[in-house]
């Protein structure tokens, strides 16, 4: 009789762990049809995480899935001088992404105006600043393949990406870098050379004013001319 109560005892154990297992599942089963997974999920995890670096090998599919995200083409360059209004190509996606990527990352915020040849160009982008070094390497170490379009040439007002000339057959542009062209009739031996990504709109007096500032053997200007760069 002992032996009878204690199998019993057992069978109903087992069964309601049993029963109980299947709920479980029931219940796992469920919570997944109701998670819907967002589409790239991988990307939005990897490029949007707060630690993320820029580099060789995800730099493209980056830049590509951050400019669908930020479609901003319009920026404003202000100075002491004065402000600079810029257009950003569409037809220059990648350039175009980097440079508002930079923008909303306040990137520019630590950098000059740092090199002037009047009748030629303004170059911005960098400083003898070490926020500005250490703003570079939390944002990572790559370049921008080239975006040549024949319609984006290197006239008066031209926004155009600086690039390494030595040991660079790819001509690959330096995201950090850019000039505006403040020759009057144009730099075109520069293009098909560095890529055109954009114009000024307003502000061409103080690109003049800028131009028109001290500079030392190695073109850049005895004052420094700071500059904050915002969006539209």
């Amino acid at each position: 009789m002992k032996i009878h109560i204690g199998f019993v005892f057992c069978l109903f154990l087992i069964l309601g762990c049993q029963n109980q297992t299947k709920d479980n599942a029931k219940n796992v089963l469920k919570q997944k049809k109701e998670t819907k997974v967002p589409k790239n999920s991988s990307e939005e995890q990897i490029f949007g995480a707060d630690d993320f670096e820029i580099n060789e090998e995800n730099k493209q599919a980056f830049l590509i899935w951050y400019g669908k995200r930020n479609p901003e083409k319009e920026v404003v360059i202000e100075t002491k001088f004065g402000n600079i209004a810029l257009e950003l190509f569409e037809n220059t996606p990648l350039h175009r992404a980097n440079f508002i990527y930079l923008v909303k990352k306040e990137y520019f915020n630590t950098t000059y105006f740092h090199r002037v040849v009047k009748d030629f160009i303004v170059q911005g982008g960098n400083s003898d600043e070490w926020e500005t070094s250490r703003a570079r390497k939390k944002i990572g170490k790559y370049l921008i393949p080239p975006e040549f379009v024949p319609s984006n040439q290197h006239v008066y007002g031209a926004l155009a990406a600086a690039r390494l000339w030595e040991n660079n057959p790819e001509m690959l542009s330096n995201p950090f870098e850019y000039y505006i062209i403040q020759s009057k009739v144009g730099s075109h031996h520069l293009d098909g050379k560095h890529t055109v990504f954009g114009r000024v709109t307003q502000g061409m007096n103080v690109v003049e004013e800028i131009a028109k500032q001290p500079i030392d053997e190695g073109e850049f200007p005895l004052q420094n001319i700071q500059v904050k760069i915002r969006i539209k």
